[in-house]
């Protein structure tokens, strides 16, 4: 049994810092580096790009919508067209760092608000699948499980990985509980570590009403944000192992 262990990274911009970015990459497998638009900046996405290379940790690309004031978690009413373009341009954006530094982009995975969107909007995560696709069909999407996401790269031969979302709470139609509500994330980490091997190696979750639903995932996240990431990052690998699930990246076990 294999999982990714994944981490959005690389959102700090100009003088202004987010997460610990040098401490979480040592326990993660890929790292999603914020590509400018809703965080980072082109010096930030280069010391990332060298950090995950140091560790041996898979780069993909983070692309969100263009807001930083609201780190990109406000939803944008944009065309297909339009996040086409947005996706394209950030994705490239990274690519061409990590060339730089003799890395490869290996996965895509949109952020906040465009991402919850394109779960459920086939419009929208077709104009992210066809983006992805025109840069690399190599590249791997992720998304919701069961999504419109998942579907729409499948559509455009692009490998896909499910993914599940270690410290956020469930609906019961396996959708995210928006964060506008109380609970939607959680902080015990007894808790977010307990849920996360049962994701692995039972492929359920427990939502926010209680029952218990199927979330077959191939990768989890653990939020970079999230106060404490790295030390919660350490313990969900170290209880995973110990439950004998091999956390590696995407693509370096068999094929998805």
């Amino acid at each position: 049994m294999r999982i990714d262990l994944n981490s959005d990274v690389g959102e700090s911009f100009g003088a202004w810092t987010m997460g610990h970015d040098e401490l979480l990459l040592p326990a993660i497998t890929s790292a999603n580096i914020a590509c400018g638009f809703h965080a980072g900046d082109p010096g930030v996405m280069r010391r990332t790009v060298r950090l995950a290379r140091a560790h041996g940790v898979a780069v993909g690309a983070h692309p969100g919508f263009p807001d930083l004031a609201g780190f990109g978690r406000r939803e944008i009413r944009c065309s297909r067209q339009e996040v086409e373009d947005l996706v394209l341009y950030q994705v490239g954006a990274l690519a061409a760092v990590a060339h730089a530094e003799g890395v490869r982009l290996r996965h895509v995975k949109a952020h906040g608000a465009l991402y919850n969107m394109a779960c459920r909007d086939e419009a929208l995560a077709d104009a992210i699948a066809r983006a992805t696709a025109a840069i690399d069909r190599s590249l791997v999407l992720f998304g919701l499980p069961g999504s419109a996401l998942l579907q729409a790269g499948r559509a455009q031969g692009l490998r896909v990985a499910a993914e599940g979302f270690a410290d956020r709470a469930y609906n019961e139609d396996g959708s995210l509980v928006s964060r506008a509500v109380a609970g939607s994330v959680i902080h015990d980490e007894t808790t977010v570590v307990a849920r996360t091997v049962q994701m692995a190696r039972h492929g359920t979750v427990a939502t926010a009403a209680g029952s218990i639903v199927p979330l077959q995932i191939d990768t989890v996240c653990v939020h970079g944000d999230t106060p404490g990431s790295a030390r919660l990052a350490a313990a969900i690998r170290q209880a995973l192992e110990a439950e004998g699930v091999v956390v590696e990246a995407l693509g370096r076990g068999p094929k998805l």
